[in-house]
């Protein structure tokens, strides 16, 4: 086994003799590994928004949908994609959310203002369709509570009302509605971005903290083996970052299991088109907020001398900067209006990639992570009434679902960099690996963000070469605006790429400029 003092001194040594800047060197040993890879990783998320329920999962009036009002190629798309894990139904709408108006006959569901988007809810899609949803699409559930305008009382009526048999009030409600068997959720978000003077029911750490010990013990008293987690800031942003953390966890640390974190990612300067290249190291942003937030975690764990060791949920995350404001996020007071429905370009999918990368590098506390959102809304994924469209981000995010399983790599890379401002030094070649050793499978997947020149990749394997390349694709173009829509579903879609066999410990490539790739061997 290499250790970690021989590998930083190679990194000295072998710095010196790397080729140009166009050139980089990753160092590849099996038998080095950060941690496994909870596929949770990569789960997504729907909230009650614009049209990623009504339009998106649930068209009862389409020719392309089932009996339960299912739109079928979503839902196809879903189950082949294999998405783990999806969170709902909030975001902003779970902390006015009475989850009562959602359950029950259709016709007897009421018609309410969802004041968090200004929108009318029918509540015809609910609890149990959601759930009778993942189940079709082969998925699991994480369920979000109001903790807003809710009671820690109303929380723990929807977990009997899901998890437990028969013979209470809630559960057996859930019978009269049609449901024998309890749905068994495991995972449960106690809110939503409560520190957000934007939220409904805002409070202050000291009160959510609180709000959220009482929700989580009368919640275990039903179920213990919930998987609990509780709001952390809401983004790097927030005045009270992390100080929000410390105070919550000083009040409901023994009663939860994970933390939440939010970021959305842009490229800001419209006028100017934005700075790319800054653009495309912001992934590293997110790994310095991952942590900052574990730090504090561990902060309070050694204040309360707790064996438990809290994880990360990553459960709001992805681009989103162009459908921010005015008519974009007020429904005024319709129906599935079009909201945050972000069109998704090169550039975008790109950072995307680097994002997945840094979300493995930190498998060792980011247990859970969803992509914001699934469809329609800020999503990989766009309806309308013909068929469904997938946008440039969809494509990173289903090499991370088909590709990325076992454990995570732990890699050596070298590269050359380049300056950003407000940041250290950022590496051109950056790069994530995963390793399946039950399925015999490695891959690595590469992010390029020189901008003007393509990079040579040498893979230098520590312990073994790998025995042949089951499947190399690259996502690539010469137009970093270009972005795919309905009548051009092909503009921006990934190419084959050709990587040559290992020869002896070495294997040589080239990546192109500004490009994702995603190479898996056999063992």
């Amino acid at each position: 086994m290499v250790c970690c003092t021989d590998l930083a001194a190679r990194r000295s040594l072998t710095a010196q003799s790397l080729p140009a800047s166009q050139s980089a060197r990753v160092y590849v040993d099996s038998r080095r590994t950060i941690a496994p890879l909870d596929r949770n990783l990569f789960g997504s998320f729907l909230e009650h928004l614009g049209r990623a329920i009504y339009e998106g999962i649930y068209d009862p009036g389409s020719k392309l949908s089932d009996g339960n009002g299912f739109r079928k190629d979503v839902l196809n798309e879903i189950r082949q994609l294999g998405v783990p894990i999806i969170r709902y139904p909030g975001g902003n709408f779970v902390s006015g959310y009475n989850w009562l108006d959602g359950v029950g006959p259709k016709e007897k569901r009421p018609r309410v203002l969802d004041k968090a988007w200004n929108t009318i809810e029918s509540n015809q899609f609910g609890t149990n369709e959601f759930l009778a949803w993942c189940k079709a699409a082969g998925t699991e559930a994480l369920m979000g509570l109001n903790l807003g305008t809710g009671t820690a009382e109303e929380a723990a009526a929807l977990v009997e009302y899901c998890n437990v048999e028969k013979g209470t009030r809630w559960s057996d409600l859930r019978r009269q509605h049609g449901v024998a068997d309890p749905w068994k959720v495991q995972h449960w978000c106690l809110g939503n971005e409560m520190d957000g003077p934007w939220q409904i029911g805002h409070m202050s750490a000291t009160e959510y903290g609180q709000k959220a010990e009482d929700a989580a013990r009368q919640m275990r008293d039903v179920d213990p083996s919930l998987k609990l987690i509780a709001c952390g800031s809401s983004g790097p942003g927030m005045r009270t970052y992390l100080e929000w953390d410390r105070e919550v966890l000083e009040q409901c640390y023994d009663y939860v299991d994970g933390l939440s974190l939010h970021r959305y990612f842009g490229n800001w300067e419209r006028d100017s088109g934005g700075d790319t290249a800054k653009y495309l190291a912001l992934n590293l942003s997110m790994e310095k907020q991952i942590a900052e937030t574990v730090a504090v975690c561990d902060l309070v764990r050694g204040h309360k001398r707790s064996q438990k060791k809290l994880w990360l949920s990553f459960d709001e995350w992805n681009v989103w900067y162009r459908t921010t404001g005015g008519d974009d996020t007020d429904g005024h007071r319709k129906e599935a209006p079009h909201l945050l429905e972000e069109v998704y370009n090169l550039e975008d999918a790109l950072l995307v990639g680097g994002l997945i990368n840094s979300l493995l590098r930190n498998a060792d506390r980011v247990k859970l992570a969803c992509l914001a959102q699934l469809v329609n809304v800020i999503a990989p994924l766009m309806t309308n009434a013909d068929g469904l469209l997938r946008q440039t981000i969809y494509y990173p995010y289903s090499w991370a679902l088909q590709f990325a399983k076992g454990s995570v790599l732990e890699l050596l890379v070298e590269s050359s960099t380049y300056p950003v401002s407000g940041m250290d030094p950022v590496a051109h070649i950056d790069v994530a690996g995963s390793l399946d050793r039950s399925a015999g499978k490695l891959c690595l997947f590469i992010l390029n963000r020189d901008l003007a020149r393509a990079h040579d990749i040498e893979l230098v394997w520590e312990d073994a070469a790998p025995a042949q390349v089951v499947s190399a694709s690259v996502l690539t173009g010469e137009d970093l605006k270009a972005s795919n829509s309905f009548s051009a579903p092909q503009r921006v879609t990934p190419h084959p790429f050709a990587v040559p066999a290992s020869s002896r410990s070495r294997t040589t490539f080239e990546v192109p400029a500004r490009s994702y790739t995603a190479v898996q061997w056999s063992l």
